[in-house]
């Protein structure tokens, strides 16, 4: 009428018993960091209006800067928001500036939308400047403007248009 059960009991059958985890591919930790996007692209590295970046910054893929960055830089696309502030010189083959930029800026296309602020030298392939965009300083059209060597080691930037075309 009533058994024992035999989960309790002590040997060998108690440990058969045991539901053991499968062995499965999904159970061991994956290292594989391959992108999902096509050509091993990902999306545009973000930088969020609350951050601040004092350095330089380099990728072969694309930015998008909301904050500030007080240093170069080198990117594949890079897009300035209207809430950035840039302090350097941008390279890269696309850039459209929506914030403000104080420093050099080269590349193949350099788009700036009305609500872009730009003081400094614009070396570029094609350039597009919407009504109501600032700008101070030079511009110069280069069938390669990326092939051109950084800003030279004595060459000191300046907040003011006036005093930075005396510096160079």
């Amino acid at each position: 009428m009533f058994s024992k059960s035999r989960i309790n009991e002590p040997g060998p059958k108690a440990e058969a018993e045991k539901p053991k985890a499968p062995e499965t591919p999904m159970t061991k930790p994956s290292m594989d960091f391959t992108p999902s996007s096509p050509k091993g692209k990902a999306g545009a590295s973000v930088l969020s209006s609350d951050l601040t970046v004092v350095g330089n910054l380099r990728t072969t893929g694309d930015i998008q800067v909301e904050g500030t960055v007080e240093g170069d830089i080198r990117a594949h696309l890079l897009t300035v928001g209207e809430s950035a502030t840039i302090r350097g010189e941008i390279v890269a083959d696309d850039i459209v500036v929506n914030g403000r930029v104080i420093g050099r800026v080269r590349g193949l296309k350099v788009r700036l939308t009305s609500t872009a602020r730009v003081e400094g030298d614009i070396i570029h392939k094609t350039i597009a400047i919407e009504s109501g965009a600032h700008f101070e300083g030079s511009v110069q059209r280069q069938e390669d403007p990326l092939a051109n060597g950084r800003t030279p080691a004595g060459t000191v930037r300046l907040d003011t248009p006036a005093a930075a075309s005396d510096a160079e």
